[in-house]
């Protein structure tokens, strides 16, 4: 899931200028697991919206605000409110906002930051596994990836920090090597450790991303 936070009011309030009338945006999927962008979020944001002399029009919260033809169609169905609006505020990650701006011919202002893709570990506990680096090596690295759990993104091994299985950079947090290391052994896979990743090819990662489904 995507990770965001909130942005400081005063930061909103910046962005949305001389906007005086606001239409509020929230995503029903990860911003609300994330408590960035679910109904409370957008509750508490009409509210501090009024105190700050702004007025909301109405809002919604989008199943997922990532998908653009929904995105398009459930405003339609707010087409009044929307109208009335001179802003959009969308409390949703980047993909949602730029969906809403996709579908509306309006001023789109981001409430929120987005942060990271993000494993939960618990309730209100979020983790960075994953760096969509377009180029998958997890078969080879017992499962955990050195890409994004390594500081350095290192892709042979351990650095020279590394000390009594802990990471340079935080003592607190286990080398990602030291925990690949300990899961192959633990398989009987010694010999995968012999074996050199050679240098990650970014051109797998073109920018924009776009993949089609065969139909």
């Amino acid at each position: 899931m995507i990770i965001s936070q909130k942005k400081p009011l005063e930061t909103i309030l910046e962005s949305l200028g001389e906007s005086r009338s606001v239409f509020l945006i929230g995503c029903a999927k990860c911003a609300t697991v994330c408590k960035s962008g679910g109904e409370e979020e957008v509750w508490q944001m009409q509210e501090a919206l009024h105190s700050a002399g702004r007025e909301v029009t109405g809002s919604i919260i989008i199943d997922e605000a990532c998908h653009m033809l929904r995105v398009g169609r459930d405003l339609r169905g707010k087409q009044q409110m929307v109208d009335d609006a001179d802003a959009l505020l969308v409390m949703a990650c980047g993909a949602g906002i730029q969906s809403v701006s996709a579908a509306v011919p309006k001023r789109t202002v981001a409430a929120l930051d987005s942060m990271f893709l993000g494993n939960i570990r618990r309730f209100g506990q979020f983790e960075q596994k994953c760096s969509l680096c377009g180029e998958c090596i997890l078969s080879e690295t017992a499962g955990i990836c050195p890409v994004t759990a390594c500081p350095k993104g290192l892709l042979n091994g351990p650095c020279g920090g590394m000390d009594n299985g802990r990471c340079e950079t935080d003592p607190e947090a286990e080398c990602a090597w030291a925990q690949i290391f300990s899961r192959i052994t633990n398989d009987g896979r010694e010999m995968d450790l012999d074996r050199s990743v050679p240098p990650k090819n970014y051109a797998k990662i073109p920018k924009p991303g776009k993949l089609t489904l065969p139909k």
